[in-house]
């Protein structure tokens, strides 16, 4: 008879040998996900024995997760502020900073009820979680990014959190009539030379959705000389970027004409989210 604690047990040290960072809580998460519990729940049911069914759908998967393939994808959700959002292959997996950004544009001074903007959408993560949490401040929401694959998962997000909102096929700006009071974009800012020295899980995100160039500004730059056409008076524009490019993309959106321009950080101190307002 296997139980859960034997699989979470087995489970870690094979993906401690494999090189995986935190395998008690990977086999927590897949084990709580593959059982429909919460994870805490587990804690009550270690004695529960598991049925082959299960089981196999395990193994399957711990095999996908030594190999790196990242939990996200295999549980096929992820957790982003207060709600679930689908997560496959097609978009960028959503990282803990992006969280902040949602906390700071929310903490700006725009007009309410707001028209919102997200560039570079991906599985809508960002533009969805601001129009969730703004609730009846938020007037419309327009989700944009080039990728087709990413915006049809953007759709089911959508759905499923019961949100109104526009998706558009765009390159940027190209396809985007009108104006928004927030320009909120998690785009592509990684060099391409650092790509040999990326973890091989982010390398399961998709290309278009990381690399942008020799130096990564190469969507960066068009999209902060182009975005004051977008906004209204009083309208703010706020980004995430590379641990690195933050005072540079803050020039960039000045040279564009924007003011009050500023950085702010992460909790980890870095300066990530250049802000701006068109006076």
């Amino acid at each position: 008879m296997t139980t859960i604690l034997d699989v979470l047990e087995k489970g870690a040290s094979f993906l401690k040998q494999k090189g995986i960072a935190d395998p008690r809580l990977n086999m927590e998460l897949m084990v709580a996900h593959e059982l429909g519990l919460k994870r805490m729940d587990l804690y009550l049911r270690f004695d529960q024995p598991l049925d082959e069914g299960p089981l196999e759908s395990l193994r399957g998967k711990l095999k996908k997760r030594s190999e790196h393939v990242p939990l996200q994808h295999l549980n096929g959700v992820v957790h982003f502020g207060d709600y679930e959002f689908q997560c496959d292959h097609r978009a960028l997996i959503p990282r803990p900073e992006t969280e902040e950004l949602v906390n700071i544009a929310k903490q700006q001074l725009f007009t309410k009820p707001a028209r919102i903007l997200d560039v570079g959408c991906g599985s809508g993560v960002l533009g969805l979680t601001l129009a969730k949490d703004l609730g009846t401040d938020c007037e419309q929401l327009t989700l944009a990014d080039l990728s087709t694959e990413a915006l049809a998962l953007c759709e089911q997000n959508r759905e499923a959190l019961e949100v109104d909102a526009h998706l558009i096929e765009s390159d940027l700006f190209s396809g985007i009539t009108g104006t928004f009071d927030i320009i909120v974009a998690n785009l592509p800012y990684i060099a391409e030379s650092e790509r040999g020295k990326l973890d091989p899980e982010v390398l399961h995100d998709p290309e278009m959705a990381l690399f942008s160039g020799p130096d990564g500004l190469d969507l960066l730059r068009p999209f902060c000389s182009d975005c004051i056409t977008f906004l209204n008076s009083g309208g703010i524009v706020a980004l995430e970027v590379g641990y690195d490019q933050g005072e540079i993309v803050a020039g960039l959106l000045q040279d564009a004409g924007l003011s009050e321009v500023s950085v702010k950080t992460d909790l980890s101190g870095i300066p990530r989210f250049p802000l701006a307002r068109k006076a």
